[in-house]
């Protein structure tokens, strides 16, 4: 019997209202699909409505009160590689983002990930940066980025389709990935 994939998961990152992450995370999902080394899953932001970080105790401790936290730390629980899509708001990551790590503690730990960032003429790379810091300091191990300029690769009527140059930067993403997973797994067990 073949062991089972290990699970990917990509977070959308932004969720404010007209946002081109979705199309984003969309393109970079369906790549990792036919890349077929992971279980897949698509977790959005949006959808998890997470409000400002309001947990009594700090996430160390692992005793949350609220079902917003239980929820997201079960979603959390389950990946074994991530990949955050992000965008850049004024120099640096999105709240949305940074708030959603603030809630966890031990989920994060031993886990690689990548960075999927957009933006302007930086392409989303002091996002990544800032995000990077965070993620580190929780034990996560980076696997590596891939940096969309949004004014040379648009999302058109809500679908990115990524250039010759990007998809070459989310297949080394991806191999990255593939050779540290198994590794950090076993820090895990």
């Amino acid at each position: 019997m073949a062991a089972a994939k290990p699970t990917l998961q990509i977070v959308i990152g932004s969720t404010r209202p007209g946002r081109v992450g979705g199309a984003v995370a969309q393109w970079f999902y369906d790549f990792a699909l036919a890349y077929e080394g992971f279980e897949v899953e698509l977790v959005d932001l949006a959808q998890m409505n997470l409000p400002l970080f309001d947990e009594p105790h700090h996430p160390m401790r692992r005793q949350y009160v609220h079902e917003h936290t239980k929820h997201w730390s079960q979603i959390v629980s389950r990946a074994d590689a991530l990949v955050f899509v992000i965008p850049e708001y004024n120099h640096s990551m999105n709240a949305a983002i940074k708030n959603a790590v603030d809630y966890l503690y031990h989920e994060w730990r031993y886990k690689p990930f990548g960075l999927v960032c957009y933006g302007g003429g930086a392409r989303g790379l002091r996002a990544a940066q800032a995000l990077k810091l965070s993620l580190v300091s929780l034990k996560m191990f980076f696997a590596g980025d891939v940096a969309i300029g949004l004014g040379v690769t648009p999302v058109v009527e809500g679908v990115f389709d990524g250039d010759e140059q990007l998809v070459v930067s989310a297949g080394t993403l991806l191999d990255e990935l593939a050779r540290l997973t198994p590794l950090f797994q076993s820090l895990r067990a």
